[in-house]
């Protein structure tokens, strides 16, 4: 009999998401109790968390989370950081050592911002020079890699069911206003620290449930644009198209998930002639930015998240509220343990983005 591992199971992973409309932080004890009911989505090849609001006080800085394999690389990418940034803190990231998690690398923090006279010289925004510092460090130095660098969040992941990742990292500890999980089930890439989800860069995070069957053409058209995929995981390259069209593009989230979920041509001609001509545009001239194959997906960034189903609904998505709360999921199970009272719960269309923002005025 084959063991746990030794199969492939193609509708595995779980998702969780929760988030509060009136901008009320909350601790990390919810999301990683939502995914013990989920947990035979997992195999324990990777799991992780994304928090918002959890630096207030370095809320202005740019929050780099890194893995080093080493003290060497960590010197090295350090003396980087110096040259391009102003690091105002730098530390090990706080965690629990217990046994489920093994193979632990160097796991560190610096919030930074960058060097004025360096944004000048180069004559880009902060944004876009951050990203290309990320891509730098990912590419250019053997055994370092950024996985979190947005600003009053961050990403926390590593190899292990997502349960005792949540305690390895001591989440109940953090407070911020949305969080999104991922268990993951590796199907056509390998399981490793860099590989687990969230993936993050600046303030966009993604956490999948399902595989990417067009990402050789994503990332093609990624890498056209300077982003580099070196995780070694299909889900990296959503993040990158997301930054691309929302940040890059000044795209609506509406008109991203039209990218990256695109209607048919079928139901584009049988919608009113001025919506038809945007789905048009959109599906032409992003076409290489639609995503195929089976996925769920959330996408956090500043201020609210965006859960989004591929087009044929292959991957399961339920979502539930309760007062200012928005809970999404991959199974009401999930929902329930956060929120046993949960109303309002439905099962979003194939290609229906749920865009939930905290209220306008709220401040972060």
């Amino acid at each position: 009999m084959k063991k746990e591992g030794q199969i492939r199971i193609p509708s595995g992973c779980a998702i969780s998401a929760v988030i509060s409309r009136d901008g009320n932080r909350m601790t990390g004890e919810k999301i990683i109790k939502s995914m013990l009911p989920m947990h035979d989505r997992s195999n324990g090849l990777g799991g992780g968390f994304a928090a918002y609001g959890i630096y207030p006080e370095y809320r202005d800085f740019y929050a780099f989370h890194v893995f080093f394999n080493g003290k060497a690389v960590k010197e090295e990418c350090e003396v980087l950081l110096k040259d391009r940034f102003e690091v105002v803190k730098a530390e090990t990231v706080p965690i629990y050592k217990i046994p489920e998690i093994t193979d632990v690398p160097l796991i560190y923090r610096y919030f930074v911002t960058p060097l004025h006279s360096v944004l000048e010289r180069l004559q880009i925004d902060e944004n876009e020079y951050v990203a290309r510092s990320v891509m730098y460090i990912n590419t250019h130095i053997d055994g370092a890699y950024v996985f979190s660098s947005g600003k009053n969040m961050g990403t926390f992941k590593a190899v292990g069911f997502p349960e005792d990742v949540g305690r390895f990292y001591k989440l109940e500890e953090y407070e911020g206003y949305a969080w999104t999980a991922h268990g993951r089930y590796p199907t056509n890439t390998p399981g490793w620290w860099g590989g687990a989800h969230p993936f993050a860069l600046l303030d966009y995070s993604v956490v999948h449930n399902g595989e990417i069957s067009s990402y050789d053409a994503n990332r093609r058209i990624a890498e056209m644009y300077g982003y580099k995929c070196t995780l070694q995981t299909d889900t990296e390259v959503i993040t990158y198209i997301a930054d691309y069209l929302l940040r890059k593009q000044k795209l609506t989230l509406e008109e991203t998930a039209s990218v990256i979920a695109a209607p048919f041509w079928s139901t584009i001609e049988s919608k009113p002639q001025n919506e038809a001509k945007v789905l048009e545009y959109l599906r032409k001239v992003y076409s290489g930015m639609l995503i195929t194959g089976p996925f769920s997906i959330v996408l956090g960034f500043t201020g609210g998240i965006m859960a989004l189903n591929d087009r044929l609904k292959l991957r399961s998505m339920v979502v539930g509220e309760k007062d200012d709360m928005v809970y999404i999921a991959s199974e009401e199970a999930a929902i329930r343990i956060m929120e046993p009272d949960a109303e309002n719960i439905r099962y979003p269309r194939g290609g229906e983005p749920v865009i939930v923002k905290v209220k306008e005025g709220v401040i972060l």
